[in-house]
């Protein structure tokens, strides 16, 4: 009972019949015409709701609303991620139907309704978008229906898909779209730069016959004299070397631009380049930290080594505390022997604190290939490019262009000390990391 009664709603349309007939009551105190007229229309109203009550409470009515939502098994973080919605009906009239979708709290959207209709035996499909901004578990609550008939006196609440859960991952989206681009040798479609190949790889393949056009520094006299034809050494880009993604979790990578954190757009570049490493035959590896080592993925290339890298970084938070370098050192010392690449995302809003990290940077650089990628402040940037109409714009922008200065005093810095760095308007971190990636291995550095 108590199920049928939470279940029963009244429609607006039932309150303004019975204002209606309440009226005329009141009039038939003094009108015998209209006390007749308040009377049947009452006796109507009673009728019509018994009738509207029979048909979407007897029989089979628990099983002639069917719903589904239609989750994927993963959002992917920052793009638009579709949610299908499934309905039919076995109602013998035209439902009319109302849905509400408590949709997870990190959206803070709560009024997505839907109004629409259903005739008998009918399917419909339609669906909606979602844009994640944050990592983690989102949580869907219940799907509501809430069906009436052509008297609409009443509703019936109908209850599907209660507390669903998908896990927000980095954006594979977009690493997808990466992807798709270098195996179709188009990524210069989406900014990445070709670069020329600068020298010979160390790495040998094999001597073959001479064909026209082959540089013939290649010559390879001795296989030559030995043939009596021309032969040449064939080279091939060094592969399973080690690439390594620190990203930095410290305060700040708070810093928001369009809805998401620094970090997050620093998760989505790194998961881009673990990808393309492992599709250039390198192997991908994993570092998060901030005043302490937070996890570590060991550089490897294997079918399901990218889904492992994307299952650690799918809930990693910014933390409030400042990063700890020296630590960092200590651990990739301590672990890692080979000569990496490593592709350390951070941040820098002034000289004097790179300078701080510097003497730990530098440390790290001597054995390994060290890519510092640090962020532009674009709200600065927009500042230095307004026109100034009174002497506090003059400040405010002589500020904002000492600021920009700044950065770029800390990419000369780094160069000097022999480390290699990117900086980045947000939006286009993966675009520029990607570029430096692959002029690294066209030039042979690592």
């Amino acid at each position: 009972m108590r199920k049928f009664w939470k279940s029963l709603f009244l429609t607006n349309r039932f309150f303004l019949s019975l204002a209606i007939v309440m009226v005329l009551m009141v009039f038939g105190q003094y009108y015998k015409m209209f006390l007749l007229a308040g009377q049947l229309a009452f006796g109507l109203l009673i009728l019509l709701f018994v009738i509207d009550m029979m048909l979407l409470f007897t029989g089979k009515s628990s099983n002639r609303i069917k719903a589904a939502r239609i989750l994927p098994e993963r959002f992917s973080n920052g793009d638009e991620n579709e949610v299908s919605l499934t309905f039919t009906s076995s109602f013998p009239f035209k439902a009319s139907l109302t849905l509400v979708d408590e949709l997870p709290k990190q959206f803070q959207k709560r009024d997505f309704k839907e109004l629409f209709k259903l005739s008998p035996g009918q399917e419909r499909k339609f669906s909606y978008q979602v844009k994640p901004v944050k990592r983690g578990e989102y949580h869907f609550g219940a799907l509501n229906l809430f069906a009436r008939t052509p008297i609409s006196f009443i509703s019936r609440r109908y209850i599907f898909n209660q507390d669903e859960m998908v896990k927000v991952y980095p954006s594979f989206i977009e690493m997808r779209k990466f992807e798709l681009m270098a195996i179709s040798d188009r990524l210069t479609e989406i900014g990445v730069k070709k670069i020329r190949k600068v020298g010979h790889q160390m790495e040998f393949d094999q001597i073959r016959d001479y064909i026209t056009g082959d540089d013939y520094r290649t010559v390879n006299w001795k296989a030559t004299a030995r043939k009596g034809h021309l032969m040449v050494n064939q080279y091939q880009d060094e592969k399973s070397q080690q690439v390594f993604s620190l990203i930095d979790m410290g305060r700040t990578m708070k810093m928001p631009f369009n809805g998401m954190t620094l970090l997050d757009y620093a998760i989505n570049t790194s998961l881009v380049i673990s990808n393309i490493a492992m599709l250039k035959h390198d192997k991908a590896g994993l570092f998060t930290y901030s005043n302490t080592i937070h996890s570590m993925v060991p550089a490897a290339r294997n079918g399901r080594h990218l889904q492992n890298i994307m299952e650690v970084l799918y809930n990693q938070e910014t933390g409030y505390l400042e990063q700890n370098l020296e630590l960092l050192y200590a651990q990739i010392k301590s672990k890692i022997h080979h000569r990496s690449l490593m592709m350390l995302y951070t941040n820098f809003e002034s000289l004097s604190s790179a300078r701080r990290q510097i003497p730990f940077l530098k440390s790290l650089a001597k054995n390994h290939l060290l890519v510092v990628v640090f962020f532009e402040n674009t709200e600065v940037s927009k500042i230095t490019e307004k026109k100034t109409d009174s002497i506090e714009d003059i400040y405010i922008k002589t500020i904002a262009e000492k600021f920009s200065y700044d950065k770029k005093l800390i990419v000369r810095e780094l160069k000097q000390h022999g480390i290699h760095a990117v900086l980045s308007a947000p939006g286009d971190l993966s675009v520029n990391t990607v570029n430096k990636y692959l002029e690294i291995k066209s030039r042979g550095l690592l």
